[in-house]
């Protein structure tokens, strides 16, 4: 049943993506490897802004399809799977282009890697977030005011002072998610182990943002 299951979803995902165009700023500095910013949008779309913003926690798998790591201008990203739930979110919503930034813009796909790179990042003095104050014109640059916002980092104690700031520049307006009880900057991330869970996610963000 499970292996069944895991490649219907699979079948899903692959199917789901050909409806969509998937864009992203990499770049590299200080020895690492970075993604700004990542565009998911409908491939018959017109708009050129983004109707929903995403905010999670960091590039995972995502990579550049040419494999230039460092650029200047936009590339064809290969998405991964966390990001077919912003897909079905946005295909259940009718959104046509998200935008997902993330706490950090550090590619790691190993979270506990991830946590331990974070206070590495401080020692080094790197502005490895795009809500470090330092990065002003990047957040003013990417960050849509106005549309409707997904919060959807995790809920690990690590990310407490990268939430806080990312909430600090963007407000709680018009903003969701699934907040973890007691913790005032812990959001669900979409894709947990369960896969019943992931499904639970898409859908609770699916009639928030219909119901609001």
């Amino acid at each position: 049943m499970w292996i069944y299951t895991c490649s219907t979803q699979f079948d899903q995902i692959n199917k789901m993506k050909e409806n969509f165009k998937i864009t992203g700023l990499f770049y590299e500095s200080n020895g690492y490897k970075f993604r700004k910013v990542l565009n998911i949008k409908k491939n018959e779309s017109k708009l050129k802004i983004p109707d929903l913003m995403v905010v999670m926690m960091n590039p995972g798998k995502s990579r550049p399809i040419n494999g230039i790591d460092n650029s200047n201008v936009e590339s064809e990203a290969i998405p991964d799977t966390t990001q077919s739930k912003i897909m079905e979110v946005m295909l259940n919503c009718g959104f046509e282009y998200s935008r997902i930034l993330n706490l950090s813009d550090a590619r790691e796909t190993s979270s506990g890697k991830f946590y331990q790179m974070i206070p590495v990042f401080d020692k080094e003095n790197i502005a490895h977030s795009i809500f470090d104050k330092r990065r002003k014109n990047d957040f003013e640059k990417y960050f849509i005011k106005g549309v409707k916002t997904i919060f959807a980092w995790g809920v690990d104690n690590s990310l407490t002072e990268l939430a806080k700031n990312a909430i600090n520049r963007i407000g709680n307006e018009n903003s969701f998610g699934i907040k973890k009880t007691g913790m005032e900057y812990a959001y669900y991330h979409p894709l947990p182990p369960n896969y019943y869970k992931q499904k639970e996610w898409v859908e609770k963000l699916t009639e928030q943002i219909k119901t609001a």
